[in-house]
Order: structure tokens, then C-alpha cells, then sequence
């Protein structure tokens, strides 16, 4: 005899799998402000980067995090968040830096590694659109910001620019997971 087991899982969508984050609250460095992501309500979307202080991939995209904060703003909430563990990228360093990049973007500390666990980001720079849905949000795509980390002028798919404009207008995100160049975000030491 065959027993069946049925298995319900959340999170799951007709077109695949869509994970809801769970809501977290971090420190925004630039002005001491507690930041959630249910205290974005006037927004279509919130596209969060997993950054640091150090890392030259980081470096890279500096210009082009910039130009899509300009972009979308009004409409997708940036957050930078940064949740290296190495003394370079405490938070004392972290507000130096935010001064020298020239970006009106939060940049969240997650030194508990809380929004990275729930996000499953392990590099910087990661990127991960999500789109509200009620209440909740869903992570829409997650990976890459373009293919192309080192030269900005060679890049062919802008892959996070891409799975914005398709989700600003209600279509289906394409490409919804790309796998992220950059430096190893290291977990926390228990």
C-alpha cells in the first residue's frame, strides 16, 4: 500500500515559487533612524543591495546604483544594507564612506546578519526586488545588477534595471534569479 504525503508549502505561486520576506527592522548609519520594510508604503517596489565599505566589485557599481536611486525614484525604494563582519566595516566606517559616495540612499547596518538571513543574499553587491503584495513583500528577482561587474560600458543586461520596468508594469519578471559576482559576505561568528 502506498501512503500519499501531502505537503503544503508557503510561498508558493502558480508561476513558481514567490518567497515573502519577513519584515526587519535595521539601523539607517546616515542618520541614526530605524528603517522597516513595512515603513514603505508610497512605493511600488524596494530594490535592497547588499554593499560594503570595501569590496571592489562594490566600487564598480557605485555610479550605476546611483543613476537607478535617480531613476526610480518616487517609485522604488533603495536600500543599501551592509552586513560584512570585518573591523573595516563597522559602522563608525560605514558613515564615513556613505559621506564620500554621494548616494541619498539609506545605508542599513546588519551586523546581527538579520536581513541577510532572511533575504538569503551571500555576496556584495547582491541585488533583491521585492514587490508588495498587501501587506507582505516578495522577492521578484534576486541576483546580479547587470552582467557585467567591471566595465559599466560593456554591460549587456542590466538584469535589476530589466525585472524593475517588468514589474512597474505588471509583467512577469523574466529573469528572476541570476547568480551575483562580488566579494563573500562572511556569517557572523556564533
Amino acid at each position: 500500500m502506498k501512503k500519499w504525503i501531502i505537503v503544503v508549502l508557503t510561498g508558493m505561486s502558480i508561476s513558481g515559487w514567490a518567497q515573502t520576506v519577513q519584515d526587519f527592522t535595521l539601523t539607517n548609519v546616515v542618520d541614526g533612524s530605524k528603517v522597516s520594510l513595512s515603513g514603505f508604503t508610497n512605493c511600488k517596489g524596494i530594490a535592497i543591495i547588499f554593499t560594503s565599505n570595501e569590496c571592489p566589485y562594490d566600487v564598480q557599481y557605485r555610479d550605476r546604483i546611483k543613476m537607478l536611486n535617480d531613476q526610480y525614484t518616487g517609485t522604488i525604494q533603495f536600500l543599501l544594507i551592509n552586513s560584512h563582519q570585518e573591523t573595516r566595516e563597522n559602522e563608525k566606517a560605514m558613515i564615513q564612506k556613505h559621506r564620500s559616495w554621494n548616494l541619498a540612499i539609506p545605508y542599513l547596518s546588519d551586523k546581527d546578519q538579520v536581513a541577510m538571513e532572511c533575504l538569503g543574499a551571500r555576496k556584495s553587491p547582491e541585488a533583491f526586488l521585492l514587490k508588495k503584495n498587501g501587506k507582505e513583500h516578495i522577492i521578484v528577482y534576486q541576483g546580479a545588477i547587470d552582467d557585467n561587474p567591471l566595465i559599466k560600458t560593456d554591460v549587456n543586461n542590466a538584469f535589476l534595471k530589466i525585472a524593475i520596468d517588468q514589474m512597474l508594469a505588471s509583467k512577469k519578471v523574466e529573469i528572476s534569479e541570476n547568480r551575483a559576482a562580488g566579494c563573500t559576505i562572511r556569517k557572523k561568528q556564533k
